[in-house]
């Protein structure tokens, strides 16, 4: 993949290269997705237990690897949105750790902003999509994704100010170290899954331009609202309607997208309509 994908914007080439790449990346993740829930949990945090996890996860990844955030004694990373948010991670179950986090934050009033309306207003020059244009109760926002530097792979991986440092193959298998490029993906679908089930489909992130398109090769499209900015780096605004990327998937990010719904939701239908808060207040199936 890493030898073919420097061809990807080719002239002529470029289309076919990609094509290439999305089905390799298909099959590959076909294959994660019978070995993933082996060695890697997504569960929603729905105790205060659960959540304090993630916010000491937090903590290590934003304060101190990436140095985003100030320091502080709690050894927790939080804000004012955490109240109105569903958390989500991934275990990793050999280890118990937290392989990554990631919050949906959603308004329960007309009035309650979403962080990129509060901080980043200035992102969005889209006059067609903009939180502003839908029903508060139909968007949300994917926010505060993690991943600790013992499950990010390899160093060409990492975000720039990132911690030093890589995975010791001795300590995982080689199966295991298989499904660590997936958990941020993983992450994704699951704030996907979330975004979903709750019926907040219009979901909106800030996130770096290379990212979202590295997710577009796997079927994670999200539509640019505009010119990047400096916001913890060059990031740029984008949009994403959960029921199209469950409808345009490859059939490979379709089985684990599939693992993900199931370990976050058991057999509860998909068409079952939960509230936000039900995840808060230790809704569970």
């Amino acid at each position: 993949m890493k030898k073919i994908s420097q061809f990807a914007n080719a002239p002529v080439i470029g289309g076919v290269v990609k094509k290439a790449m999305s089905a390799v990346a298909s099959k590959d993740a076909r294959n994660i997705s019978e070995h993933f829930s082996k060695f890697l949990m997504p569960t929603i945090a729905n105790t205060d237990a659960l959540r304090d996890e993630v916010y000491k996860l937090r903590y290590q990844v934003y304060c101190e690897e990436l140095s985003f955030e100030e320091p502080n004694a709690t050894h927790q990373e939080k804000d004012g949105f955490d109240a109105h948010s569903i958390h989500c991670f991934v275990r990793h179950l050999n280890s118990g750790n937290l392989a990554g986090t990631v919050r949906l934050i959603y308004s329960k009033s007309a009035q309650q902003l979403l962080p990129i309306e509060e901080f980043c207003s200035h992102a969005i020059t889209d006059k067609q999509i903009y939180p502003g244009r839908f029903e508060r109760n139909e968007i949300c926002e994917i926010s505060r994704l993690a991943v600790p530097a013992a499950f990010r792979k390899r160093s060409i991986d990492k975000f720039a100010g990132a911690a030093t440092g890589a995975i010791d193959p001795n300590t995982f298998s080689a199966t295991e170290l298989r499904c660590f490029p997936y958990i941020a993906i993983c992450l994704y679908m699951s704030a996907v899954a979330m975004s979903f089930k709750t019926k907040r489909y219009y979901g909106f992130v800030m996130m770096e331009p290379r990212l979202a398109k590295s997710l577009s090769y796997v079927g994670i499209k999200f539509h640019q609202l505009g010119d990047p900015v400096d916001y913890h780096g060059q990031r740029a605004a984008y949009f994403i309607d959960s029921r199209e990327l469950r409808a345009n998937l490859s059939g490979g990010y379709q089985s684990l997208l599939q693992s993900v719904e199931h370990e976050l939701f058991g057999n509860l239908a998909l068409e079952t309509d939960v509230k936000p808060d039900e995840f808060s207040l230790g809704w569970s199936v």
